[in-house]
């Protein structure tokens, strides 16, 4: 599903801006920071998918947030760089909130899309901890 890649990237920039700027949900969902070009060519469904992740996130920030700060070992949340974050952020309320997506599937776009855009070792700590809120979310589940 390249257009679910697309659209988590989409979101997952989104995010990033967010964090940066404060940026009204609506101007993320609208897509508003995107050249007109891009903006043109979006998908529908991708960008359907895209704000999905984009309001989702940001409605649940604080669940999510509390959740990130229980499997940060030794790491504060506010020294995380930016991109790490936005990814950590998209994926947990993924991992939170969209049981019919298998938690494989999300800690490997998280992955690839640490690879495209993070430093060179941000893959293997979003990756751990993803990995830990993984198993304590499967422990909760009946």
């Amino acid at each position: 599903m390249a257009s679910r890649r697309k659209a988590r990237i989409l979101a997952f920039q989104a995010l990033y801006f967010w964090e940066v700027s404060k940026a009204p949900v609506e101007e993320l969902t609208a897509f508003a920071w995107l050249d007109e070009e891009k903006l043109l060519k979006l998908d529908i469904e991708l960008a359907a998918f895209s704000r999905l992740l984009i309001a989702g996130t940001i409605e649940n920030i604080a669940d999510i947030d509390s959740l990130l700060k229980k499997h940060l070992e030794n790491w504060d949340i506010t020294r995380l760089n930016k991109v790490d974050l936005a990814v950590l952020r998209m994926s947990a309320y993924t991992l939170m909130y969209q049981d019919e997506i298998p938690p494989s599937i999300i800690i490997d776009e998280a992955i690839g899309i640490c690879r495209e855009f993070g430093s060179d070792d941000s893959y293997k700590f979003v990756n751990g901890v993803l990995d830990s809120i993984r198993k304590s979310l499967n422990k909760k589940s009946p």
